[in-house]
């Protein structure tokens, strides 16, 4: 079962997660908070994935999700976000984010999105993933990400690719066709090549640098 926490400062938004979520026999709501009280419940109710709202009037979103982050066991936290926030989107990025999703994400979307983080895998909305790149990698150019890539094998870069589709490590070992622990290997060799980056991070370099030819939709493919 998928332990997930809502922490959003409206009720409604909470109220309406719980409600599509618990449509999925596999998805359990454990918490729902304010911002105020979001690390101690999130922590306490052992949460696997977190839907985080990046912006709310009693608590700083970023703040919240640097300190999930920073916890002894660390859930997978996806900023819920509205089009407004841009400025907010390379920040939560470098602190960690697993990903970026609408408030008024489709339901079954949202589904999927869940059981994808829960895996291990990243999830950026299609309608926020140009200005997620663009804030991250607004000073940098194509030529950049490319160079960063050099280094990788074959391989490695066919891996990069999958990563920027937003699949996890068993997806893509099924892409593949290899054992999920090769693959386990792989992408640590390429986030460790790449610098040290995360994996949407990564995801999104491997967009800039012409790896992704088609992004599927949220979640990836199942």
């Amino acid at each position: 079962m998928i332990r997930v926490a809502v922490v959003d400062d409206e009720a409604l938004v909470r109220s309406g997660l719980r409600l599509i979520l618990g449509t999925a026999p596999d998805i359990e709501v454990v918490a729902e908070c304010s911002g105020a009280s979001a690390v101690n419940t999130v922590l306490g109710s052992r949460a696997d994935v977190v839907l985080l709202d990046i912006r709310m009037p009693d608590a700083d979103g970023l703040t919240v999700l640097r300190q999930l982050r920073a916890a002894p066991r660390s859930p997978a936290v996806a900023m819920l976000t509205t089009f407004d926030v841009q400025e907010y989107l390379a920040a939560a990025l470098r602190a960690g984010a697993a990903g970026f999703l609408l408030k008024d994400t489709d339901p079954e979307q949202l589904v999927r999105a869940v059981r994808t983080l829960a895996e291990g895998g990243s999830v950026l909305d299609p309608a926020v993933t140009r200005a997620v790149i663009g804030g991250y990698l607004a000073a940098e150019a194509e030529a950049t990400a490319a160079e960063a890539v050099e280094a990788l094998t074959p391989r490695e870069r066919e891996v990069l690719a999958l990563l920027g589709e937003g699949l996890a490590n068993p997806q893509i070992a099924d892409r593949m066709g290899l054992a999920p622990s090769t693959v386990k290997d792989h992408v640590r060799a390429v986030l460790g090549k790449l610098g040290g980056l995360n994996r949407v991070q990564a995801a999104i370099v491997a967009d800039r640098a012409g790896l992704v030819t088609s992004r599927p939709p949220i979640g990836g493919a199942r």
